[in-house]
């Protein structure tokens, strides 16, 4: 039987985009409304609103999570025993690492609405991504969850960069 998540994190959409996004959509309509006919006006806001609806869930479904020995990120999933050094990163640092310290080969999985992230060194020898870059809204509790995890398979050091 899994052993629950020591941590898990989805990176979902913030109210803000919701609500901008709300805003812009009844607009168009006011738009459409004044310039077509009401049924053109509606069918179009319709098919705008499940498109905008659509784009913020798949953009926001992204997971984070630590769980039986394997960190998850999106996508992508590494064993514990692969992780080197982990750093929780402030906002100025998070842009730094993506943006003009990042290395092409690193794996991402930033928002552009997270203002942390944790970089998470890999140590695997057949793997040639260097490191994770990970978006987070708990950057110091994403690295306490991966500490415990990797010290039972290795030895790790955390540490805090910002």
């Amino acid at each position: 039987m899994p052993t629950p998540p020591s941590y898990d994190e989805r990176l979902g959409v913030p109210v803000r985009w919701w609500l901008l996004a709300t805003l812009f959509l009844a607009t168009l309509l006011v738009a459409f409304l004044v310039s077509t006919p009401t049924w053109v006006a509606l069918g179009s806001t319709a098919v705008l609103v499940v498109l905008v609806v659509a784009v913020f869930v798949g953009y926001g479904r992204a997971r984070v999570r630590v769980s039986d020995g394997v960190l998850e990120a999106g996508q992508a999933r590494i064993q514990v025993r692969h992780l080197g050094r982990i750093q929780a990163l402030d906002a100025e640092a998070t842009r730094a690492q993506a943006g003009r310290d990042a290395d092409a080969r690193a794996y991402l999985l930033i928002r552009p609405y997270l203002r942390q992230a944790v970089r998470i060194d890999i140590e695997d020898p057949a793997d040639p991504t260097p490191y994770w870059l990970v978006g987070t809204r708990h950057a110091e509790r994403l690295t306490a969850a991966l500490t415990p995890a990797r010290s039972s398979s290795g030895g790790i050091t955390p540490s805090r960069d910002g």
